[in-house]
């Protein structure tokens, strides 16, 4: 019973989905969102009529004029910085505009180029201090506020009669301030326009990241080569000057100055940047998250208004809004990683039943013997990590290595080796087409194309989405063994899409099913996933029908076969079950039957762990890797077997002393050549009975040497 509730709590329990959604970044933007929407409704419900279209258009004026100075003053907190004299800036560029317009007479295209000047001056100016003399932010835009309060007071003493006589009557600026084009007005059209420049240019262009690289941490963007004070100063003044886009529709939808103007737009401003999720402190943003918190600021004044809650309550509302909003932002800041590593790594009930024997002595076709202990080496000490071995029909020896490497042994004796290709990555799987090209999964980057002559291409690093994942599982995480068919397209395994490649363990340990199988058609450069939920899958072989695949699913401890064409297209059934060791890569033997290595043998304690998650959980969180129970990997271990589930033979080193680890074999003219991704070095066993002349490329591609 205990054990039921066991498996229906690791199966159900949203624990890992909880963990899912929270390490995304667009739950940043989506939480304010909702709170967007529950405040919509809420007032909508208060206040009838809230949400009429006439109200909705005269809150989207606002909420360009508004906005314009949110993605300003987010554009500066995203760096790094704040900026406090927003307020009076806008106050200054309202007056800079009417005074302009009105007592000067100047064209309305003059204004426009005059006010944002206005406020890309006023900008600079804390840009020179903050950014290039290194003055406290907080204290320098503090200063600057009361100076250009005081400015503006001081202009409006002489000047507000004058701009309040004169009424000009320019087309131009009422489309401004009151035009619309197909019932949306102006200003929020230009707003959209902004905002998508915006998005474009924190996320894809390179000073957007600079920006974000600043605010994250600015002495590293400096040791980068990163401008850091010019880009400081630069947001400082594309701050002022879309604080002057926002005062100028505000100027032009009202016509006049007051000693109001501005008071209190600076705690409206921060409000929405923070409630949008922008933290204070630098690095991160979006204009989607200054657009969320724009809006629900302007919802939740213009509902108070409605309401008849006076100015002064109004505000208060608002700066206990921003001060429960900072405090949020700073401890989710602070526990963010912490709570997230509590629910993301969350290991699921598996089951495997008793293994077969073993044991000498108690027969079975997995019985120990020592058959590789005379294993001949090939490079001893001088490669490292050669995960997977494969020959070509010039009887040359490849291998990858861990420094991202595939090494080439030259036959006949494979004594003298070379650098075939620099690839970057951990090679794994590699098989050759017909055309020489090898092929070969690299962790963490995907599938990649190596030409005879060593020329490195990408194949592909992606495939479709799923739309039921939570998690981007459209770019290839750890891809891990292949096989191609007759027609060129590769099916190729992906061991996780949580994890990467140094992370593979942390995937072991949740057993959850994690992994799929892909396949890429170089014919039309597609990729398509075509199964899912695997339990780490790993080595891939073309069965002798042409039309289905076997895979190893690792912690499954099974070997399946996947039908891709033919009249059970789609489908899957278990070939072997229950191996007495974790299954790796597969390959093709001389006899047409196939060769598969244990990369690890059970053990009675980690076959118990896996049906105690919680278990596994706590040892996830309290030991290193390097003491978590794992598979031994100190016994070698190869196996022959049929389609229908049968093993033939059985290879061990149970020494440990040639190849503890192994995870790959090649028969290649009457011997098997052995890859271990913990060795450094690959084995050469000579095989009795075997055709000499079996060669796996001319087999498959029907070449001759």
């Amino acid at each position: 019973m205990q054990e039921a509730l066991v498996k229906f709590k690791s199966r159900y329990w949203p624990d890992h989905l909880l963990g899912e959604i929270l390490s995304k970044r667009w739950t940043e933007t989506a939480i304010p969102m909702i709170v967007l929407i529950v405040v919509a409704i809420a007032l909508s419900r208060a206040i009838p009529g809230f949400l009429s279209p006439g109200s909705l258009s005269d809150t989207a004026r606002q909420a360009g004029e508004i906005g314009f100075v949110v993605l300003g003053i987010a554009l500066v907190v995203i760096v790094g910085g704040i900026d406090l004299s927003v307020g009076s800036m806008f106050a200054l560029c309202d007056f800079c505009a009417l005074y302009c317009l009105n007592v000067l007479n100047w064209p309305v295209p003059a204004v426009i180029v005059a006010t944002i000047a206005c406020g890309a001056l006023l900008g600079s100016i804390n840009g020179i201090l903050i950014g290039y003399l290194r003055l406290r932010a907080f204290i320098t835009t503090l200063i600057t506020l009361i100076i250009f309060r005081s400015a503006y007071d001081l202009l409006l003493v002489g000047n507000s009669v004058k701009i309040a006589s004169s009424m000009p009557d320019f087309p131009l600026w009422d489309f401004i301030g009151g035009g619309d084009v197909f019932g949306i007005p102006s200003v929020a059209l230009l707003y959209i326009l902004v905002a998508i420049f915006g998005h474009i240019f924190l996320t894809r262009l390179r000073p957007g990241w600079h920006i974000t690289a600043i605010g994250g941490s600015r002495r590293s963007a400096y040791n980068s080569g990163i401008p850091v004070r010019r880009t400081i100063a630069l947001c400082y003044v594309a701050s002022g000057a879309l604080t002057a886009i926002g005062a100028l529709f505000f100027a032009a939808r009202l016509g006049t100055v007051g000693g109001d103007v501005g008071i209190g737009l600076e705690v409206t401003v921060l409000t929405a940047t923070v409630l949008g999720g922008i933290t204070l402190g630098g690095g991160k943003g979006s204009v989607a998250k200054a657009l969320a918190g724009t809006l629900i600021v302007l919802l939740i004044t213009n509902g108070l208004t409605t309401l008849s809650v006076r100015g002064g309550y109004n505000r208060m509302v608002l700066a206990s809004i921003l001060l429960v909003a900072a405090m949020i932002d700073i401890r989710w800041l602070k526990n963010r990683n912490r709570i997230i590593s509590k629910v993301y790594v969350a290991p699921a009930y598996h089951y495997l039943p008793p293994p077969p024997p073993t044991e000498i002595g108690k027969g079975g076709p997995f019985e120990q013997n020592d058959k590789l202990r005379d294993v001949s080496l090939i490079g001893l000490g001088k490669i490292e990590a050669p995960e997977d071995v494969i020959l070509d029909r010039h009887d040359n020896l490849y291998a990858g290595s861990r420094h991202g490497d595939i090494m080439k042994f030259h036959a006949p004796d494979y004594t003298r080796m070379e650098v075939f290709a620099h690839i970057g990555g951990q090679p794994l799987g590699m098989a050759f087409d017909r055309n020489d090209n090898l092929y070969c999964c690299i962790g963490g980057m995907g599938l990649y194309r190596i030409a005879p002559d060593g020329k490195v291409e990408k194949a592909t690093d992606e495939t479709n989405r799923s739309i039921w994942s939570v998690n981007d599982d459209s770019r290839l995480r750890l891809a891990d063994d292949l096989d191609i068919a007759d027609d060129g397209r590769i099916f190729f395994s992906e061991a996780t899409v949580r994890y990467e490649m140094d992370e593979w363990p942390v995937d072991g340990l949740e057993a959850r099913g994690n992994g799929r199988i892909i396949c890429y058609d170089p014919n039309t450069n597609t990729t398509r996933t075509v199964l899912r939920g695997l339990k780490f899958p790993n080595g891939i072989a073309i069965a002798s029908d042409r039309q289905s695949i076997l895979f190893a699913e690792t912690f499954g401890c099974s070997i399946k076969r996947y039908w891709f064409d033919g009249p059970k297209s789609g489908k899957v059934e278990v070939v072997m079950d229950n191996l007495p060791g974790y299954p790796d890569n597969i390959n093709l033997a001389s006899d047409g039957n196939y060769w598969l290595a244990l990369v690890g043998m059970r053990s009675p304690a980690l076959d118990l762990a896996w049906r105690m998650p919680d278990f596994r959980r706590r040892m996830g969180k309290r030991l290193p890797v390097d003491e978590w129970l794992f598979p031994n990997i100190n016994t070698g271990c190869v196996v022959k077997f049929n389609e229908q589930g049968q093993i033939l033979e059985s290879f061990w080193d149970l020494s440990g002393a040639n190849h503890p680890m192994i995870t790959s074999m090649r028969e290649h003219r009457g011997h098997l050549y052995l890859g271990g991704i913990a060795n450094n070095r690959i084995g050469r066993y000579k095989l009795d009975g075997a055709d000499p002349n079996f060669v796996q490329y001319d087999k498959r591609w029907g070449k001759q040497p």
